[in-house]
Formats: C-alpha cells, structure tokens, sequence
C-alpha cells in the first residue's frame, strides 16, 4: 500500500492499537488546519504592516487644522491724529563776553533816601563795557564781531511724523512679545463668550499699535451684539505693549484689524 505522508493516513498507523483519545493524536490530527490558519493570519498582518505608511498618508492632518486660524490681521488706514504744535523753545542764554560789561543806570533826579542804586563810577568803566545789565568777563571767551540783525543761523523746525501706516509698504512691521501666535491665544484665553445658546459669527475690531507699543483707536466695525464688541475691547486694552513699527529708521504708528470669530457651546 503506497502512503502518502501529506494527508492524515500515516497517523492511524503509528497510532493503530494506541489510545487516540491522546492528546498527541488530535494535535497532529489538525495540524494541517492550524498551519494554513497561521499562514492566512500572518500574512494579513504583513500585508497590514507594509500598507500602514499609505493608509496613514490618506489620513487628514489635525496639524493643518490648528494652523488654519480663522483670526487674521488687515490693514485700514485711518486719517492721522491732530497733535497741537508746541510753542518754540527760548533760546539758551548767550555766553559771557571776553571783557567784563558794567550796568549803565541812568541818572535821574531824586531824594537821597530814594536813591536804589549808584550810577557806576568812571574807575569803573574802565576797560569795560557798557550795558543793561553787570556781567563777569571771561578771559577764555572768544571774542566774536556782532551781526547785521537776520543774517543770524535760523534754527529749523523739524515736525513730527504721526501718519498712520498700514503693514503693506512699511519697513518694519510691529510684533507682539512672542509672536503673533502668542497674540492670537492670548485674545483667544482671555475673550470671554456670551453664554447665549446658538450665538456664532465674527467681531471685526481695529487698532493702532502707537510709537511706544500701546494700542489706542481701538474700533468696533462690527459685531453680533450681547457685548461680544465690548468683549473685544476689554481684552485689546489689558494687552502687553507690541514692539513698535518703524519707517525710515523711525518709529511710526501701524494700524492692525483683528477679526473674532464667535462660536458658543450648544
């Protein structure tokens, strides 16, 4: 009798006249079933294992969501503020002149006991000039020729820049301590929402961060009412101070508009 040893028949020969009831009996018995199990098992998890990287390619990117920020900045130009020009500065006074200068008092006739001050003598004018007031020379000064009146230096005014720029074309522009990400979340964490059961849209707001990193003209252009506008003004005054833009090597006042979006918990 030819045996094939690839099918089962050799067992009920080596087992012939032994207690099958054995365990060894029954685990050669299904060895063929458990073997093809194992290689459909194995071969589900390689092929599982070598497609993961092109699964999880089809997969979104949480990370592209948290960067997409609905809050975004643009530019509103706004007419510049009006500053009252202050008054020109006295001039210092002029240094001493080389030769010392005597107080010519004019004489007038009075009393004796009225008499407030002496005419100098002419000891005294000796040497000296003459003039409305006593001046101490000073040996170091240098002697210097008077002018014809409006030939003398003119000093030039010079008027202070306060356009409000936008963040197109400037040079410079203003940063928040950390960032503009630092920006968003802190008005993000601070920013109150109205508990109001289906409340949702954008609060558009506007200010000017000023030459010292303040923010001032802080505007309302639109919100969706129940205080959402003033929520927005609150947070913007207890802001850090930016640093400031700069145009020309100079610092300059920027104007920045802020939308809000709105969305309260159902």
């Amino acid at each position: 009798m030819k045996l094939d040893i690839i099918k089962n028949q050799w067992l009920d020969i080596v087992f012939e006249g032994r207690n099958k009831i054995y365990g060894a009996y029954e685990l050669r018995k299904s060895n063929t079933k458990t073997t093809v199990k194992a290689l459909i098992i194995g071969s589900i998890i390689f092929s599982f294992a070598v497609a993961a990287p092109l699964i999880a390619s089809f997969l979104p990117d949480s990370s592209a969501d948290e960067e997409n920020k609905d809050i975004k900045i643009a530019t509103v130009k706004l007419p510049p503020k009006k500053e009252e020009v202050k008054p020109n500065q006295p001039p210092p006074p002029p240094p001493p002149p080389k030769v010392d200068q005597v107080k010519f008092v004019k004489p007038v006739v009075a009393k004796a006991n009225e008499v407030t001050e002496d005419p100098p003598k002419i000891e005294d004018l000796k040497d000296k000039k003459v003039g409305s007031e006593t001046i101490k020379g000073d040996p170091d000064a240098v002697l210097t020729v008077d002018e014809p009146v409006g030939t003398g230096p003119v000093s030039q005014v010079v008027e202070e820049d306060n356009s409000v720029y936008n963040t197109a074309g400037i040079e410079v522009k203003p940063d928040f301590p950390g960032g503009m990400d630092k920006f968003y979340k802190f008005v993000g964490n601070n920013y109150k929402t109205p508990e109001e059961e289906g409340l949702k849209g954008k609060v558009y707001v506007t200010f000017v961060v000023e030459k010292d990193g303040s923010l001032t003209d802080i505007k309302v252009l639109r919100d969706i009412g129940y205080g959402t506008g003033a929520e927005a003004i609150r947070v913007l005054k207890k802001c850090p101070r930016w640093t400031p833009g700069e145009q020309n090597g100079k610092k300059v006042r920027v104007l920045y508009s802020l939308p809000i979006t709105i969305q309260s918990a159902e």
